[in-house]
């Protein structure tokens, strides 16, 4: 009878073991588009209404840019400069480290928007590689917006930013690198039924009353 109980007792705290580490496993939406297009603005809106946890890949890696004492940060300032993207192995630990701090400070803290990733084909296979059985993707949140007015809304930003990357220039550039490289795993992903496009060239109430209802729909 004792044997039996002990038994029992093991298989359910092995059952519970099991749903608590479930649980943790992050849960991701990648939210991508051009630059300009909104993903920082919706993705605190959505932080703030839905309880997400918000990882924007360009602000970990300008963090760590200005980081004392960074071994990246020389490397990571070219990369940004010259509107090209930074190494994926970089990247992806950034965005690893920042997940697993979230988790340990808050096991029910699994959910989270990394804003701005994969950009290319090297950030897809470099996550898939790494964060393969460690995250579950569940779709792509695709904030859709003519070229024309990301710029416009970049250079207004770049008034008061202090961005080094928000003038024409660099501007240019980035566009062209969205197109070139994040474009084509937005599509990969779409062929793959997990893409969920916003018109994002509108108002950001507007923007997010649509972002509200995709997420309502999705649970």
């Amino acid at each position: 009878m004792l044997v039996q109980l002990r038994r029992t007792l093991s298989r359910s705290l092995s059952s519970v073991v099991y749903r608590v580490a479930l649980a943790m496993k992050p849960q991701v939406i990648f939210v991508l588009g051009g630059p300009g297009a909104g993903k920082g603005t919706q993705c605190a809106k959505i932080v703030e209404t839905y309880g997400y946890t918000h990882l924007s890949a360009g602000d970990l890696l300008r963090a760590e840019r200005t980081r004392e004492g960074s071994e990246f940060g020389q490397l990571i300032d070219r990369y940004i400069k010259d509107g090209r993207i930074v190494p994926v192995e970089i990247t992806i630990n950034l965005l690893k480290k920042a997940m697993e701090e979230t988790i340990q400070l808050d096991q029910e803290k699994f959910r989270f928007l990394i804003d701005g990733f994969p950009r290319n084909q090297d950030n897809l296979q470099g996550w898939n590689s790494v964060m393969d059985d460690k995250a579950d993707v569940k779709f792509v949140l695709f904030f859709d917006c003519s070229d024309q007015v990301c710029i416009d809304r970049c250079l207004e930003r770049g008034k008061s930013s202090g961005r080094t990357d928000d003038n024409r220039e660099s501007l240019e550039k980035r566009i062209q690198t969205y197109l070139q490289s994040t474009r084509p795993i937005i599509e990969l992903y779409q062929r793959q039924g997990k893409v969920r496009t916003v018109d994002a060239s509108r108002g950001v109430d507007e923007v997010f009353a649509d972002v509200k209802a995709l997420l309502t729909k999705e649970g």
